[in-house]
C-alpha cells in the first residue's frame, strides 16, 4: 500500500516537472525613470534616443501666435535676462516682414563671458524665419540680439524659455541619425521638395564647437547662413529649424574648427508637407504638374 502511494506521488511530481511555468502578470506601466526629461541631458539626442520617433514636431506658427515679439531696429541692441537657474535652454526666433535679416546673437553669463555666439543672415526673413534653441545652464543668463542691418531693416524677435516639451524636444523627436564631421570638413544634405523644414542638431563631446550652417538653393546661392560658436558643445548643444520652401534645397554644415575638434551633426526633415504652397520662384526642377 505504501509502495503504491509512493509510485503515485512520483508520477505526479514527474508530470509537474514538464508542465509550463506560470506566466508572470503583464503590466503596461512605463518606467519613467529610464527616460531623461531634460533634452540637454539626453546623451542620445541626435542618434535616435528615447525622444526620437514622431515626424512633425512643434508648429512654429503657434509659437509666434502665442508670444509677443519685440521689434529690434536696425543698429540697435536688445537683451533678455533669465535669473532662474532652472531654465536650461531658451528659444530664439527671428523674422522680418520680407526684408533681409542680419543679426548677432550672444549668450552672456557673467562679466566678459560669452559662452555662445551666432552670426545670422537670412535673405528673406518672412519666407525663412530663424528658429533656434541655445543652452543656458547654471543661470543667471542674458541673451543679447544686435540688429547689425541698416535702419531700414528692422526685425522681430521672440526669446523665451524652452521647456522639456518645447522646441528642442520637437527637434530631437525627428533626429534619426548622427554623423561625425571632422575639423575642416563639411557635409551636405539635399532634401526633397516636399520637405518644408529641416531639424539640425550640432554637438561635441565637451570641446568647443565652431561651425557654419548654410541653406543653399542653386549653385552658390545662400538663402540662410549661421556662423556658430559654443564654448562647450556637450553642455550647450545647438538646436535649429531651417525652413526650406521651394525645390533644390541643400543644407551644408561646415566644421570651421581645427582637426582636433570634431562635431556630431544630425540633419533630418522636420516637417513634410504636400509641396503645394511653394512660392513662384521660377524653379521648375522636380515639380509635378
Amino acid at each position: 500500500m505504501k509502495f503504491s502511494a509512493a509510485l503515485s506521488l512520483l508520477a505526479v511530481t514527474g508530470a509537474s516537472a514538464f508542465a509550463p511555468a506560470a506566466k508572470a502578470p503583464s503590466t503596461t506601466q512605463l518606467a519613467m525613470s529610464d527616460y531623461r526629461t531634460s533634452v540637454r541631458d539626453n546623451v542620445d539626442v541626435g542618434v535616435g534616443g528615447p525622444l526620437a520617433g514622431a515626424m512633425g514636431g512643434r508648429d512654429l506658427a503657434d509659437i509666434w501666435d502665442n508670444s509677443s515679439p519685440v521689434i529690434v531696429q536696425g543698429g540697435s541692441l536688445r537683451t533678455w535676462s533669465f535669473a532662474n537657474p532652472s531654465i536650461e535652454s531658451v528659444q530664439v526666433l527671428l523674422k522680418t516682414e520680407g526684408r533681409p535679416l542680419d543679426a548677432d546673437v550672444e549668450l552672456w553669463q557673467g562679466p566678459d563671458n560669452t559662452p555662445h555666439k551666432m552670426r545670422v543672415y537670412v535673405e528673406d526673413g518672412a519666407l525663412r524665419t530663424f528658429n533656434a534653441v541655445i543652452g543656458t545652464p547654471r543661470g543667471p543668463n542674458t541673451v543679447a540680439i544686435r540688429n547689425i542691418g541698416q535702419l531700414e531693416f528692422p526685425l522681430d524677435a521672440v526669446v523665451r524659455p524652452d521647456r522639456d516639451d518645447g522646441l528642442a524636444s520637437g527637434i530631437a523627436s525627428v533626429a534619426t541619425r548622427s554623423e561625425t564631421i571632422q575639423g575642416g570638413a563639411l557635409r551636405t544634405y539635399p532634401f526633397n521638395p516636399t520637405v518644408d523644414s529641416v531639424a539640425i542638431i550640432l554637438k561635441t563631446d565637451g570641446r568647443p564647437l565652431n561651425a557654419r550652417i548654410e541653406l543653399l538653393q542653386g549653385p552658390n546661392n545662400n538663402k540662410q547662413v549661421v556662423e556658430l560658436y559654443t564654448e562647450d558643445g556637450l553642455d550647450r548643444p545647438f538646436f535649429a529649424i531651417v525652413e526650406t520652401p521651394g525645390s533644390g534645397n541643400v543644407v551644408r554644415v561646415v566644421n570651421t574648427a581645427p582637426v582636433e575638434f570634431p562635431l556630431y551633426a544630425s540633419v533630418d526633415a522636420y516637417r513634410v508637407g504636400g509641396g503645394m504652397d511653394w512660392p513662384d520662384d521660377g524653379l521648375m526642377i522636380g515639380r509635378a504638374f
